[in-house]
């Protein structure tokens, strides 16, 4: 009614934006969390009308550090034009670049089981070297430049690329904290190591600063911005075939069960 009434007052209304799985590039039948994923349905969750804040339902795991930070600062550099609150809810987990997105928000809500942290960087692989030496397979690399295998699984662990491995890490997690403490700022606890990559679960992270309070989507919603307020969810668009209802096979089938394992790696490390 309200549409064909323009002189009618419209009721506020906040865009939900749900940002559930893995981080990183994804492909075209195992989709994750990306900057150009999200795209369209964060922009257009600034940019059409005008809501009295936009909400992000959170539960991810972690994954790409530089996927994480490319969505967190859309979301914020839009915000930041708009002049719109943004508001994190947080259902199972936002633990590692997950963290890093519930970030963006200018409040972070939790429910009292929900596990928040893990304010770190890992790289984990598997090591072959005795498995090849002892079926008799020879690896056979040819690089230009000192540094091209770094890390080989296929070749004995060398100390100079885990010094050189951690050396990464370090400037990964560096830039993790510093996007925390811009964010956070006075509302993390000064009393407690928070860049550990430890974990904390509902009023535990409140606790420490790492969340502002337990709180639902729609409750709190209502709460601040009225009981008329509306809640638009905008849904991530599927990856074309999946539209189609055309499923996987052959080497996208063994990718796709890859991805899969690699995502069941990540909820695992949280219990879920």
């Amino acid at each position: 009614m309200h549409k064909f009434i323009p002189f009618l007052k419209k009721p506020p209304f906040v865009p939900v934006i749900r940002l559930s799985g893995a981080i990183g590039g994804g492909s075209r039948f195992s989709p994750a969390l990306s900057d150009a994923g999200l795209s369209a349905q964060i922009e257009r969750a600034f940019g059409r009308g005008k809501p009295v804040a936009v909400a992000l339902v959170i539960n991810s795991p972690g994954g790409s550090a530089a996927q994480s930070s490319l969505i967190a600062a859309r979301i914020r550099r839009l915000a930041g034009e708009k002049n719109i609150p943004v508001h994190a809810f947080v259902e199972d987990v936002a633990a590692s670049g997950g963290y890093w997105l519930a970030c963006a928000a200018d409040n972070i809500w939790v429910d009292d089981s929900s596990i928040l942290g893990s304010i770190g960087v890992i790289s984990a692989s598997f090591g072959f070297p005795q498995f090849m030496s002892k079926h008799g397979i020879e690896r056979r690399v040819h690089t230009a430049g000192t540094s091209k295998s770094l890390a080989d699984p296929f070749l004995p662990e060398k100390p100079e690329d885990v010094t050189r491995l951690k050396a990464l890490q370090e400037t990964i997690h560096q830039a993790f904290i510093a996007h925390v403490k811009t964010r956070r700022g006075g509302r993390l606890s000064t009393a407690t190591d928070l860049f550990n990559a430890d974990i904390w679960v509902g009023q535990g992270a409140v606790d420490v600063g790492l969340a502002d309070g337990v709180a639902h989507l729609v409750p709190k919603m209502k709460a601040l911005y009225g009981d008329k307020v509306a809640l638009r969810v905008l849904g991530q668009r599927k990856p074309l075939l999946q539209r189609f209802g055309i499923g996987v096979f052959g080497a996208e089938f063994a990718a796709s069960a890859l991805a899969e394992l690699e995502d069941r790696a990540l909820w695992s490390r949280f219990g879920l």
